[in-house]
């Protein structure tokens, strides 16, 4: 049985300081002086980590659709796949700029290495799918990390509809020849075939500063 597993339940989670977290100096006076003068509780705080991870990866999310769906129309999913290789990272860190976080998709079945999961993402993706093999409906988590001075958001990404099975599907009978040879040539040690519509496909990975969460309350 996997040990992490209490870290996921099926709605927002509030997560308490454990005993042992320790926050560096500099950061527990500028956030906890904030909370003093306006007088915001812990929870508060996850809560708008929550709601504002919510809205960033919403944002993420249909900035890459849009694209995505562009280059398709102007060139077939062969020229999506050259977009999403040169252009998806871009979009992503400069999303990450505008709101000052860091922002990533990972997946133990990345078709780009480099969105393979960190070791602070690994027990929690895991944890993701470990609840869609029993069944378990996955919400919105957050874990502090990195001493309690960051708030790392994830969120379930899950495949919508049959557009996406066109690069992701099953490569006898969804993925053409073209498109196959394609991911082949971009993508040398892929992982991102062989999805049907319903997947988990990975999570969002949003990394928030605490104190930017406080000097938005």
């Amino acid at each position: 049985m996997k040990h992490f597993l209490y870290f996921i339940a099926t709605a927002l989670i509030l997560v308490s300081c454990g005993p042992q977290e320790r926050v560096s100096k500099s950061v527990f006076d500028e956030v906890n002086n904030a909370m003093e003068a306006k007088k915001l509780s812990d929870a508060q705080i996850i809560q708008e980590a929550m709601v504002w991870g919510d809205s960033i990866s919403l944002e993420a999310q249909q900035q890459l659709m849009a694209n995505l769906h562009k280059a398709v129309g102007e060139g077939g999913f062969t020229e999506a796949l050259e977009f999403c290789n040169v252009n998806a990272v871009p979009i992503i860190e400069e999303l990450s700029r505008k709101h000052g976080v860091s922002i990533r998709r990972t997946s133990s079945r990345a078709r780009n290495q480099d969105n393979l999961p960190t070791d602070d993402e690994l027990p929690i993706l895991e944890a993701y799918e470990y609840n869609v093999e029993n069944g378990i409906e996955n919400g919105p988590n957050i874990q502090r990390i990195e001493d309690g001075d960051i708030l790392l958001y994830t969120k379930a990404i899950v495949i919508p509809s049959e557009f996406c099975l066109s690069c992701h599907g099953d490569p006898t009978n969804d993925i053409s020849e073209a498109v196959l040879n394609k991911i082949d040539s971009l993508y040398s040690e892929d992982l991102a075939k062989g999805f049907e519509v319903g997947n988990l496909r990975g999570i969002w990975s949003i990394k928030i500063p605490k104190k930017a969460v406080v000097n938005r309350l």
